[in-house]
């Protein structure tokens, strides 16, 4: 199954009798306003997605920033972005896709299984000289998608500590905020026990396209993916970490996500908080 699409794949898609539904998640930590980012200019026929409003629920103590949204209002929501059985999907942002992978991982784990991210995001679309349109396009023609949780597997506090101390738990934040150095947005500094850093950014290549394969197996075995039976994921808010499950899963990795992440742990006094460059 592929994670991603090319910017020429996507093209000839969009000129076929049966296009793909394109999804624009354009949201990044401190910035409201991608619905506005989408106005001013967007790929023709891409459907506005809201992270905050239709990728989570309202935050919680116990479920973090970005908790799971519930199934019947994703599936409300997908069906309003004219998402139809079989038909394929495509999701993009404007930051290397690491908010864009959130909406790839909830449909992914709700059952769909023809979506995939846009490789580069809409830099490469931009890049390769491709049209733009800008504006609040029509309503898509409703879909029918109907979604069913457990194509993807999850985990919560508990898991995510047991993962630490026994398997390979990978810690998709920014180092400094791994080591406890900086924290701008949750309760506590640090990371995880046992969780190793592994920045969702170093996914990338300098162009904003995954690194290939091979290049991303080698980074994840030198943080242990090799000898681990099982291997999971968080980040800030559960968002970066899909980011990195994608990269993981292109490594030829399964993992799964802790959905709370450290907005959930660190919220929680009972559960402690290693500081500094190594897992403990």
């Amino acid at each position: 199954m592929s994670v991603t699409t090319t910017v020429a794949e996507l093209s000839d898609l969009l000129a076929s009798d049966t296009p793909p539904v394109v999804l624009d998640v354009r949201w990044a930590l401190g910035d409201p306003h991608g619905r506005d980012h989408y106005t001013d200019g967007h790929i023709p026929g891409a459907v506005y997605v809201d992270l905050g409003r239709e990728l989570a629920a309202p935050a919680t103590p116990e479920g973090g920033r970005h908790p799971l949204p519930d199934l019947a209002e994703l599936q409300a929501a997908a069906r309003r972005w004219g998402l139809r059985q079989g038909r394929p999907v495509v999701v993009h942002d404007d930051l290397g896709n690491t908010a864009a992978a959130r909406a790839w991982w909830l449909l992914r784990y709700a059952g769909v299984e023809q979506v995939t991210l846009l490789d580069g995001a809409l830099g490469a679309w931009r890049s390769a000289g491709l049209p733009l349109e800008s504006g609040i396009p029509a309503d898509p023609a409703p879909g029918d998608v109907v979604l069913r949780a457990g194509g993807l597997a999850t985990t919560d506090a508990d898991g995510a500590a047991e993962l630490g101390a026994t398997g390979l738990l990978l810690d998709a934040r920014a180092a400094e905020r791994y080591r406890g150095e900086v924290e701008p947005v949750d309760p506590r500094a640090g990371h995880i026990p046992g969780a190793v850093s592994a920045p969702t950014g170093e996914n990338l290549a300098a162009d904003g396209t995954f690194l290939p394969a091979d290049a991303l197996r080698e980074r994840f075995e030198k943080r242990g993916a090799g000898a681990a039976a099982r291997i999971g994921v968080y980040c800030g808010s559960g968002v970066t970490a899909a980011h990195q499950i994608a990269a993981l899963e292109i490594a030829g990795f399964e993992a799964v996500l802790f959905p709370g992440s450290w907005s959930a742990w660190s919220t929680d006094p009972a559960r402690p908080a290693a500081t500094g460059p190594l897992p403990d």
